[in-house]
């Protein structure tokens, strides 16, 4: 169980713990909902970022970083447990989503915080003598799961959901951060964040900034919204549908590509809803201004977290973790499926898109879950690199250990493997990535499944009719053609793999209703 189970406010008083063990600080910036594209150095065009692109450039920028899951709760469990969602069995976000009437299979239940038995990173980083806090989204349990639970020595806001309370603009409705009128939510949140390096700045400290931005509601900053306004207006209209329709390829006749193009502009495909035959649409252009302006207040984030460092001469000791825990919104969020949403409010439904990645968030194409990282470990790692070797988030406890000169525990982070040789350059010795969804998502219309990742191949399986997809990642990164008829060997070896993984993991699988 997480020390600080007394505790009774968001705020603890500091342990009287002086510098002098040569730990390095570590701040780990978590963003929410960010996408693959979303930010300069990644390739888009649209939003800017100048303090993430400025990171890379003094950092490692890992080109296929992967979330373990497509949604945050999962993911956000592996960051702390260092073990798979499948292994903990919190494979969906807190409190998951109910079964509806459509459905074949029943969700898989799910563990409804994070187990007290897990050893977090926080609690072994606070054994070690770090201050530990967290600002922003916790969402892996209700209270007394909260973080004070769970080796957190700070938490603000008092709020354990997903979501922010009351959105982006002040009043904030959350315990524990005060605001005025005019706040704007990723601030406030980033001013605590920098009150608590000031307070630490003399012993080792664990910063984990983990944004609600950018989760909808899609709610900009006034004067960000503006500067996109008017930048849109100066841009050529870009190429290209703004929506394309995906279908199920677990369907009994999945759609062609060829079909689903021509499928969408029948009357009975022009509302933005869960269409007819299964299908949805994802949106194909990064022009949403609510949304651009959410992305570059949470760059303005990381760029005061990385002045105050400098302010207060800790940016030679302090690690910097960049990080999103899923892909970016692409497909709007059907939680309920009878939701339609009115052309004139599309940009309060769709966030971005992908490309050149396929799916969205809540889908396992790469979309879902390849995510921007970026590491800077100062005085060891490299700077401007590129990294093309393949982690997962299940990877950080084991990597933040090493890169403090910590001691493993192998026992807890047992899925994660430490990716600090690629970041002096080295080779990783890298097993296959896995992921495991027994459930039905808000965010597509696509069977439940899992994938491996191995090597430059990608394979997915639907749980619905057992339709599996084979995809060379390498030549193949948007994932439009299927080798699993062209290469039934390969297919087979994989699905092998990743069937027996869900055995030793345990994983709950779906039932039939």
């Amino acid at each position: 169980m997480g020390v600080g189970a007394s505790a009774q406010s968001t705020h603890q008083a500091p342990r009287p713990q002086q510098r002098g063990d040569g730990l390095p600080n570590i701040v780990f910036f978590l963003v929410d909902d960010l996408g693959w594209r979303d930010v300069g150095c990644y390739g888009s065009g649209f939003y800017d970022t100048p303090h993430i692109d400025q990171l890379a450039l003094e950092g490692v920028r890992f080109n296929q970083a992967y979330a373990a899951c497509h949604v945050c709760s999962p993911t956000r469990a592996s960051i702390l447990t260092g073990k798979y969602p499948a292994r903990l069995h919190l494979t969906d976000w807190l409190p998951g989503r109910r079964d509806f009437p459509f459905q074949s299979l029943k969700n898989a239940k799910i563990q409804q915080h994070l187990p007290f038995a897990e050893e977090t990173l926080a609690e072994t980083l606070q054994a070690q003598g770090y201050s530990t806090a967290i600002f922003g989204k916790w969402h892996l349990g209700e209270d007394p799961s909260g973080p004070l639970m769970h080796g957190f020595d700070v938490q603000v806001p008092k709020w354990n959901r997903g979501w922010p309370k009351s959105g982006y603009h002040a009043p904030f409705g959350m315990e524990g951060l005060e605001a005025k009128t005019g706040d704007y939510l990723t601030d406030r949140l980033t001013d605590e964040a920098l009150g608590f390096i000031e307070q630490n700045k003399d012993r080792p400290f664990f910063l984990y900034l983990s944004h609600f931005a950018v989760h909808d509601p899609i709610q900009g900053r006034p004067d960000l919204v503006k500067k996109y306004r008017d930048k849109l207006a100066k841009m050529q209209h870009p190429k290209g549908p703004a929506f394309i329709l995906e279908g199920n390829p677990d369907a009994a006749e999945p759609m062609s590509r060829e079909q689903l193009t021509a499928l969408i502009t029948n009357p009975s495909h022009q509302d933005y809803r869960v269409l007819p035959q299964r299908t949805v649409k994802i949106k194909q252009h990064q022009d949403n201004i609510q949304f651009a302006a959410m992305v570059e207040a949470m760059d303005e984030s990381l760029g005061r977290v990385l002045a105050k460092l400098k302010a207060l001469g800790l940016t030679d000791n302090t690690i910097v973790i960049f990080f999103s825990d899923n892909g970016g919104m692409s497909a709007a969020n059907f939680g309920n499926p009878k939701r339609v949403v009115h052309e004139s409010k599309l940009d309060l439904a769709y966030s971005t898109s992908n490309l050149p990645l396929r799916g969205a968030k809540g889908w396992l194409y790469e979309g879902g879950i390849r995510v921007p990282m970026i590491v800077k470990w100062p005085g060891h790692g490299k700077k401007g690199a590129v990294c093309e070797e393949p982690v997962i988030s299940t990877d950080f406890y084991p990597s933040i250990l090493e890169m403090a000169g910590l001691p493993a525990l192998p026992g807890q982070h047992v899925d994660g493997v430490s990716f600090v040789p690629a970041l002096t350059g080295d080779a990783l010795e890298r097993k296959a990535i896995f992921w495991h969804f027994p459930h039905y998502s808000n965010h597509g219309m696509q069977s439940p499944g899992g994938a491996i990742r191995w090597e430059d191949y990608k394979l997915l399986e639907y749980f619905e009719n057992g339709a599996v997809e084979l995809f060379n990642l390498t030549v193949d990164p948007g994932e439009q053609n299927n080798l699993a008829r062209a290469q039934p060997k390969r297919a087979r070896e994989l699905l092998e793999m990743l069937q027996a993984w869900r055995k030793e993991v345990s994983a709950r699988m779906m039932s039939a209703k």
